[in-house]
């Protein structure tokens, strides 16, 4: 990666040391670049900040419609749950109203984020399943979709009529061809687009209009699910839905894997989209929080704010030892961007 600016530092003392370079770029529906730092022409690949377009076909095939999806599945489809109960309960009864089990998935499995649903694993000496992945509530979307065509079992596999339709939505929000794509975590393919075509995207989710009655339809229901449900998609200590529910629910934000975040803001009709270079989630945490403080949709006084802006660096002994923080250039003390 080339032209990458500091956005955010890690100081310990009158020490520099840390620094979290990256991309960031916030567009309107247009593709209008309101405002940039480092190259917004960079290729990165979303991971999970994109999984708000890969529900897109779950709505506009009819297929929510015809299994008689809520509002709670299709904020799961665009989650990174945490799989506590309040996930993994919900992903179950989605599967069973489908008729299908775990076995259907192909998505893998790991170890809860959450403390209490991973305790309770290990007292009852069960293992994991498929359903705790932090991305079963994308696949059960997937499933949805695949039993309403008539797919073949392997869903995941980048001919299948369910991915094609997954690349023409994504290609068509980002107004780009991909240049192609990764394998995610959660075992399906993730097309890759510059930042600043991933930002037009988050855009277009905020202010659909234009974009054809189903599309619409579809963009306007999939970001309402999320803030409606900020915990679902991704739990409790989570920065998403922590920062959502800070801004009552007016703006959808959602992280991906290597340092990237998305935005969402549809009263504003703004997409927010940034790369950390390194990967860092800290830095991708404080640099949204930044952006979305001077964009004024966020209270840089709220203790969710704070909680990313300037978290103390606490050692072993819960002696404070240092802050992270954004930096200067790219924060300008809050200073409105619009």
């Amino acid at each position: 990666m080339s032209s990458a600016e500091t956005l955010v530092e890690i100081w310990r003392a009158d020490f520099l040391e840390c620094q979290h370079r990256g991309h960031a770029v916030i567009s309107d529906a247009t593709g209008n670049i309101i405002a940039s730092w480092g190259d917004p022409d960079q290729v990165i690949l979303p991971r999970s900040s994109s999984k708000m377009l890969q529900a897109l076909p779950l709505i506009e095939t009819g297929a929510a419609a015809a299994f008689g999806l809520g509002t709670e599945q299709l904020a799961l489809s665009c989650a990174s749950h945490s799989s506590a109960a309040i996930h993994t309960d919900r992903v179950e009864v989605w599967l069973n109203n489908l008729g299908l089990n775990d076995d259907d998935f192909r998505c893998g499995s790991h170890q809860p984020k959450d403390e209490a649903a991973r305790h309770a694993l290990r007292d009852n000496g069960q293992k994991p399943c498929q359903m705790h992945n932090n991305c079963s509530g994308k696949h059960s979307g997937f499933l949805t979709v695949n039993k309403h065509l008539g797919g073949h079992a392997d869903y995941v596999e980048i001919d299948h009529p369910l991915q094609k339709a997954v690349k023409d939505a994504f290609e068509e929000m980002t107004g780009v061809d991909t240049p192609g794509y990764g394998v995610d975590g959660c075992n399906a393919p993730n097309f890759a687009t510059t930042v600043k075509a991933l930002a037009h995207a988050m855009a277009r989710m905020a202010d659909p209009s234009g974009l054809g009655s189903a599309r619409e339809t579809a963009a306007r229901a999939l970001v309402s699910a999320m803030r409606e449900h900020p915990l679902l998609v991704a739990g409790e200590g989570r920065a998403c839905s922590e920062l959502m529910a800070a801004m009552d629910a007016k703006v959808a934000v959602k992280t991906g894997a290597e340092g990237v975040y998305i935005a969402i803001l549809p009263e504003k009709g703004l997409g927010v989209a940034l790369k950390i270079e390194d990967g860092a989630t800290r830095g991708s945490e404080a640099a949204m929080a930044a952006i979305l403080v001077r964009l004024g949709v966020l209270s840089p006084n709220h203790p969710m704010a704070q909680k990313r802006l300037n978290p103390p660096i606490l050692n072993c002994r819960e002696v404070n030892t240092g802050f992270i923080q954004p930096s200067d250039s790219f924060y300008k003390g809050g200073a409105a961007l619009i």
